[in-house]
């Protein structure tokens, strides 16, 4: 075998190589190629598929295929937070945190300084508006957050900052905030605001703020025991009070039964008055007299006897005490009747 041959030999062999190498090479790109097209969304996550820098669609949970010449941006769209006013180490709340003096200090409306701390909890509700609409849109919550807490604060008294309006100046903070997300279009939605501590930027006067929340809230407590004891007591009273308008619409009923029995007997009395008016007359008479007599000294006279003579009772001849001091002069015309 000559030199040529053996050239001609190891000529064939590399080329044989480097097909090889190649179909390797071309086999394994295209494996790549393949690979990258396939693509998972997890649970927490929304994919963003983009052609040319157009976006495509958004993908939530799932296995998805795209083209070669696009791009998949996956934006978590779970609930974050952040703090104003304060520190959070590893976006957690554990333990005590260095105060933010610059973005902590408010201005009330009675134009005392005040250190409120808040905790904001926000996620991703349009991830092509986070991707795209804005190049920081963490940064801008947080100065719409902070615009609107400012805003809000500075209609407050202080007193109510740090004790009775603190509910109220999360809701109207929490208002604002979500009207300001809707218009800047950020892709950002709050889902809460929390007051975590509001106090004195001196020191010196917290415990005097702190004793004035105290007692403020030993006088709700104390209105809320005198309203129970209101709650209690008006039931028993009204009660009572309906005892006392029965009983005397009961005495008033039988008053007015009695009164009327009274006059319907006077009226038949005088029907027969009406009839027999002297034979009525007398009757009437010794009714009353048998009626007064039996309790009563009873001495008939003339009129001119000096020398008057008790006549005692004749119902009673043993009892004379009774009607002891009370004596009636009867004349002869009134025996006579």
């Amino acid at each position: 075998m000559d030199s040529k041959e053996i050239y001609q030999d190891s000529s064939g062999k590399g080329k044989k190589i480097g097909r090889i190498i190649s179909f390797i090479l071309i086999t394994v790109i295209a494996l790549m190629v393949v690979g990258s097209c396939f693509y998972s969304i997890n649970e927490q996550t929304n994919g963003v598929v983009t052609q040319f820098g157009r976006v495509m669609t958004v993908n939530t949970a799932g296995f998805y295929f795209k083209a070669p010449w696009q791009s998949v941006k996956k934006v978590d769209v779970t609930t974050h937070g952040t703090s104003i006013g304060y520190t959070i180490e590893n976006d957690t709340q554990k333990g005590s945190y260095p105060v933010d003096e610059e973005n902590a200090i408010m201005i009330t409306s009675d134009f005392n300084l005040l250190n409120i701390d808040f905790y904001i909890e926000y996620r991703v509700s349009d991830p092509v508006a986070y991707l795209y609409n804005a190049e920081d849109p963490e940064g801008i919550l947080k100065n719409i957050a902070m615009a609107n807490i400012r805003n809000v604060v500075s209609n407050y008294t202080v007193d109510e900052a740090m004790t009775t309006g603190k509910s109220q100046i999360q809701s109207d903070i929490k208002r604002d905030i979500i009207d300001s997300l809707d218009r800047n279009n950020i892709g950002l939605s709050l889902v809460n605001i929390t007051i975590q501590d509001s106090r004195p930027p001196v020191e010196s006067v917290v415990s005097a703020f702190k004793a004035v929340e105290t007692a403020k809230q030993g006088a709700d407590t104390a209105m809320n025991q005198a309203l129970q004891y209101k709650n209690q007591q008006i039931p028993s009273a009204e009660a009572d009070a309906d005892a006392i308008v029965q009983k005397a619409n009961a005495y008033k009923e039988s008053r007015i039964a009695e009164a009327e029995g009274q006059v319907a007997r006077f009226n038949d009395m005088y029907e027969e008055y009406k009839k027999y008016p002297l034979v009525t007359k007398k009757r009437l008479f010794y009714e009353k007299m048998e009626e007064i007599l039996p309790g009563m000294k009873v001495v008939i006279t003339d009129g001119d006897t000096q020398t008057m003579m008790p006549l005692e009772s004749f119902t009673a001849p043993s009892d004379t005490t009774s009607g002891m001091g009370i004596t009636e002069t009867l004349t002869d015309e009134e025996s006579a009747e």
